[in-house]
């Protein structure tokens, strides 16, 4: 049994893969890419892969092929049709990043709140060290308590946020893209009241026909001045350019981004021309990724191979 894993990169090198040896002959690459791939997959019974399209293309001298595991829960590089007709079984993971995910839009969000770039560069110039008072308040921060925090998509990210910014005392509304998502915990607005009455705007919604491009210039003047948005689902979903204009003309207060429209990111993206970072944080799509969530993930991709090899069905893609 061969095992092919093709972006070990992706997967930090503080993450114990020592498992797999279990289950086969285990051939790692650092990174692969939709020209190599063929050629390092060609001996392979499953493949353990996150970004590589699999396709035709890059699987067509793949002959042994059993199964492909996904290191994610979205499968959009699967080509469903083409795996189906030679009985290549797909299995994904889901819910191992909720945790980590929630936990880096707080981060997103009060880094902007607090201004925290702002003061901490006051204290590391010296100019503290200066001050003839304690204190330095020429950023206004606000409580987080009492605010409105409206959340786009309500799955289980979206429900563990609103869970925690619950505890901090604000007032959580929700938006449902697909129009599924029922809770009767928190009220259920129409985006454009979403926009109009949130302090802060988290986005957790899958990209789809409707999200894409959804947060722009339009929705954007629908926002509150001082309002913040914090986007950790898709890149597509916000248009940068509009946003980096918003944020730049005032219409609203910030932004906390962890993923963008293409990545990694291109040398002419708009995101680039704010260095300001007490008005836009841009993370390079690391939300999910705490050592924890890391660990889970593999842990499950193990279990899910495991399980195929005895002929059991689990987490597989229908």
């Amino acid at each position: 049994m061969k095992i092919v894993v093709l972006e070990r990169n992706s997967l930090g090198d503080d993450i114990d893969l020592s498992q797999f040896d279990k289950l086969g002959d285990v051939v790692m690459y650092d990174q692969s890419n939709t020209e190599d791939t063929p050629e390092k997959v060609k001996d392979a019974d499953i493949i353990i892969v996150n970004k590589v399209p699999m396709n035709e293309q890059t699987l067509k001298q793949a002959a042994h092929l059993k199964m492909i595991a996904i290191t994610a829960t979205g499968y959009n590089i699967i080509d469903k049709a083409y795996t189906d007709s030679r009985g290549i079984a797909v299995a994904n993971v889901g819910g191992y990043s909720t945790d980590s995910v929630a936990q880096h839009t707080f981060a997103l969000a009060l880094y902007l709140i607090e201004q925290l770039d702002y003061y901490d560069k006051y204290v590391k110039s010296g100019a503290y060290v200066k001050s003839d008072i304690f204190c330095h308040i020429d950023r206004r921060i606000r409580e987080l308590a009492g605010k409105t925090w409206g959340i786009i998509g309500l799955g289980a990210i979206g429900r563990k946020v609103a869970q925690i910014a619950e505890m901090f005392g604000c007032n959580v509304i929700y938006y449902s893209t697909s129009g599924r998502n029922q809770n009767s915990e928190y009220q259920s607005v129409g985006l454009d009241e979403l926009l109009s009455r949130s302090d802060i705007v988290s986005v957790h919604a899958p990209l789809n026909a409707v999200t894409e491009n959804m947060m722009n210039m339009e929705r954007f003047r629908k926002m509150k001045p001082e309002a913040i948005l914090i986007n950790v689902a898709r890149g597509p979903i916000v248009n940068e350019r509009d946003l980096v204009d918003a944020l730049n003309e005032g219409i609203i207060g910030g932004a906390g981004l962890d993923v963008i429209s293409a990545e990694p990111m291109k040398a002419g993206n708009p995101l680039l021309e704010i260095q300001d970072s007490t008005k836009l944080i841009v993370t390079p799509h690391i939300a999910w990724a705490t050592c924890e969530a890391r660990a889970r993930l593999m842990d499950e991709v193990y279990l899910n191979i495991e399980a195929f090899l005895r002929g059991e069905k689990r987490n597989l893609i229908p």
